[in-house]
């Protein structure tokens, strides 16, 4: 059973008399241990769905799926107290932007040490917690690759770069030790051998401890050294889902080929200095989404039925929605 699981989730936006529908029977599944990766253009949805799990929409926006799951028990039908449970122990999410995501009053270290659950701090007089708290803290941002743990833990958010802002909320979402962590393009900003330093984290804690980690990102070549699987949205849709292996080797949809030969890393046959293919156009708008198939008015496959949203179809464990797949005859 899977530990996060979503069937046709829906989000629309309701502002007086439009409904925009900004995901449109969205897919999504988490399975224990598993690292998956979620991708897709800017505006493609993907921070919505992270709202989504979260439950941290406004109240203009309307929420509804077949199914939306952790762990068997219905997500939906919770109670805010139960909702917050889930997501002060079971799930844990880094947001793209750290500096709206802290509390400007605080320190630091404050804020970590906030965040450390009563069952993890060894002591019986209330000083000796207090010191547990802090060794618990230091050893968290070293982790994650923050070594002036004096002066950081000690600054206000206003202080601190933003590298180093997204760092620590890698490590306050770690700190619970959750069983899924939900990062929102954490190494955005990041330095080269930091990033390689954070997703080396991801890994080990993937490897060691069975975290299972939902990665939001458009860097291909970090998800593809780390995913297990993956799943590709366009414009509030799901295009494709499945293996990493599989999906890298034969893509099945026009959308996911075009976003894996953008990449150059996964184009050893690219010669110097050629240009890399695009795609024609730029991805709708909320307010002006197309009927059907929303990639239809840039996909060099379209035809009439695209018109028509298409069905989900299965080869084994590898989901796509297209009428006219890439391993078809050539139209």
């Amino acid at each position: 059973m899977p530990m996060l699981d979503i069937k046709n989730l829906t989000l629309e936006m309701v502002d007086g008399d439009t409904t925009i529908k900004a995901l449109d029977k969205v897919n999504l599944t988490v399975n224990t241990g598993e690292i998956r990766a979620l991708v897709g253009e800017s505006g493609s949805g993907k921070s919505l769905i992270v709202s989504a799990i979260c439950g941290a929409l406004p109240s203009q926006w309307r929420m509804t799926a077949d199914r939306m799951s952790w762990k068997g028990e219905n997500l939906l039908s919770m109670s805010k107290y139960q909702r917050r449970e889930v997501m002060r122990r079971d799930i844990a999410v880094v947001f793209q932007n750290p500096q709206t995501s802290l509390d400007p009053s605080a320190t630091l270290g404050e804020q970590l040490e906030e965040s450390i659950p009563d069952e993890f701090v060894e002591g019986y007089w209330f000083w000796q917690r207090a010191q547990h708290r802090k060794r618990i803290a230091i050893s968290t941002v070293h982790k994650v690759g923050i070594k002036q743990h004096r002066h950081y833990l000690n600054a206000y958010p206003h202080q601190i770069p933003s590298d180093i802002g997204q760092k620590f909320m890698i490590a306050m979402a770690l700190v619970s030790q959750p069983k899924l962590l939900i990062a929102d393009d954490p190494t955005r900003g990041m330095e080269p051998t930091t990033k390689t330093q954070i997703l080396k984290l991801f890994t080990r804690l993937n490897q060691t401890r069975s975290l299972s980690i939902l990665f939001v990102s458009h860097d291909l070549l970090a998800i593809a050294s780390m995913s297990h699987s993956m799943t590709v949205l366009y414009a509030g849709q799901t295009v494709e889902s499945g293996k990493m292996k599989h999906i890298k080797k034969r893509p099945l949809h026009p959308y996911t080929k075009a976003l894996l030969d953008s990449a150059p890393s996964f184009r050893k046959d690219l010669p110097p200095k050629s240009q890399l293919p695009t795609l024609g156009g730029s991805i709708p708008t909320l307010q002006h989404l197309p009927i059907g198939c929303r990639l239809g008015p840039r996909c060099p496959r379209a035809q009439r039925a695209c018109v028509s949203r298409p069905a989900v179809r299965h080869i084994h464990d590898h989901t796509y929605n297209c009428h006219f797949p890439l391993h078809m005859e050539n139209l």
